[in-house]
């Protein structure tokens, strides 16, 4: 399983102050884990000192998610259109297509209403209690697990490797905390490797009908200065969600506004010369109807080394049952080509263009598997070439509460610059899934 990987099959051979910063981390992580089984336990304790008839938030919000419009939208609607713990700053057209990421956290169907047992009837001449303790629920509750893997590699000798765990709790209003951290690694020809500690608070909650996530942290590395990160997203309804009695979304009109800074985690190259980046825009997100959807998005960006970015990204798709067609444009573009000088991908015209073919459905019960080929073509400095992704991920229902996700993709467009040799590149994606 992807979640057993080593990272030190990829460090080992360099240098034994790298075996020095893998002991580190795993000591950060047993203590991170050590606090949430403590702060669980907490929590299960304070809620059995209380009376039988209390529910958690956790449990409320479960019951609601498909009777409450507003909740079943969150959950209807495609991954990359919902609030995610962690942006993504490296920007290729493969990142903003909703078919390369994640499902959804997991999500119970409201249970059956059954009516309590009986309790005995206390005798006629019982006084009540002269004295009665205030019932108390825990401020905070562990709400979740996730922990994400990410590998990937390409024919001209970069890998990037990330494993980052995150912690998310429930507050008693309803709002929700979470803690990131993790191990990173990238490696590239001609640059020493750099490892990467990220460390990350974040909050999320609703005002109105608008809902807010924002997150903070820093960047810890093995030979570069402290990085400082943060981001801002903010989702508002521009028409009310229609929602269907089964919780599938039927229509809604939702807009997005985001603001991310951090270091541009794209190789080792761009670590190594402190890039960092400012990107903000917004997305639309458009259910036209019960199988028509419409994403699109708009980014700009600054970078540290005086360049600046435009990049947008539009995707129609429709379903048919357990196929979907979908079409998607993607356009890159910089005011200086500066990869030589700086180490990231900066074209001053890119085009993608392609249409994707793909199926999902349920193999087996606990088995859910999705298959996806997008063919297109893309521009590079006013030449054409083919422009090719190949995608499949499975879902594995360990258990109610556990869910695994597997996922490889190859894809042939381009994230830097190769000249006349083609490109090739390979993502082996994961994530486990754990609710509390």
């Amino acid at each position: 399983m992807v979640y057993s990987f080593r990272p030190y099959l990829f460090v080992s051979p360099y240098s034994l102050y790298t075996v020095f910063l893998l002991g580190c981390l795993q000591i950060q992580l047993g203590v991170i884990c050590s606090v949430g089984i403590w702060i669980l336990s907490e929590a299960k304790l304070q809620a059995a000192q209380a009376h039988q008839t209390w529910k958690s938030p956790l449990g409320l919000t479960e019951q609601v998610t498909i009777v409450n419009p507003e909740s079943a939208e969150e959950y209807s609607k495609p991954l990359p259109y919902r609030l995610k713990s962690t942006p993504i700053l490296l920007a290729a057209p493969e990142n903003f297509n909703p078919d390369l990421r994640l499902p959804p956290s997991l999500t119970e169907p409201p249970q059956q209403n059954s009516s309590p047992p009986s309790l005995p009837k206390p005798p006629q001449n019982s006084s009540p209690p002269t004295t009665a303790t205030e019932e108390k629920t825990p401020d905070a509750v562990l709400e979740s697990i996730h922990t994400d893997y990410h590998y990937e590699t390409d024919n001209f000798g970069q890998t990037n490797f990330f494993l980052e765990p995150t912690v998310q709790f429930r507050l008693r209003n309803g709002n929700k905390i979470f803690f990131k951290t993790g191990f990173n690694f990238f490696e590239q020809r001609g640059v020493e490797s750099i490892t990467n500690f990220p460390l990350q608070v974040g909050w999320q909650g609703k005002i109105g009908q608008v809902t807010l996530k924002t997150a903070a942290g820093v960047d810890v590395f093995n030979r570069l200065p402290i990085a400082i990160n943060f981001n801002v997203k903010v989702d508002a309804p521009i028409s009310p969600p229609r929602v269907s009695s089964s919780g599938r979304l039927l229509s809604a009109v939702i807009i997005s506004g985001n603001l991310e800074q951090g270091p541009y985690k794209s190789n080792a190259r761009t670590l190594d010369n402190q890039i960092t980046t400012w990107r903000f825009g917004p997305d639309l997100y458009w259910q036209i109807d019960r199988n028509t959807s419409l994403f699109s998005s708009l980014r700009l960006g600054s970078y540290n080394d005086g360049n600046s970015e435009v990049q947008s990204f539009s995707r129609l798709e429709r379903k048919f049952g357990q196929f979907s067609l979908a079409a998607n444009l993607f356009t890159w573009s910089y005011d200086r080509d500066l990869e030589r000088t700086s180490g990231y991908f900066s074209p001053p015209d890119f085009l993608v263009y392609n249409g994707e073919v793909a199926w999902e459905g349920d193999i087996a019960q606990f088995l859910r598997c999705r298959l996806a080929a997008n063919l297109g073509r893309q521009r590079l400095k006013g030449e054409f070439d083919n422009a090719n992704t190949y995608q499949t991920r499975c879902t594995v229902k360990l258990s109610p509460s556990i869910e695994a996700d597997l996922g490889y993709s190859f894809s042939n467009v381009r994230n830097q610059e190769t000249g006349g040799s083609a490109y090739g590149g390979n993502s082996f994606t994961g994530q486990l899934r754990v609710k509390f």
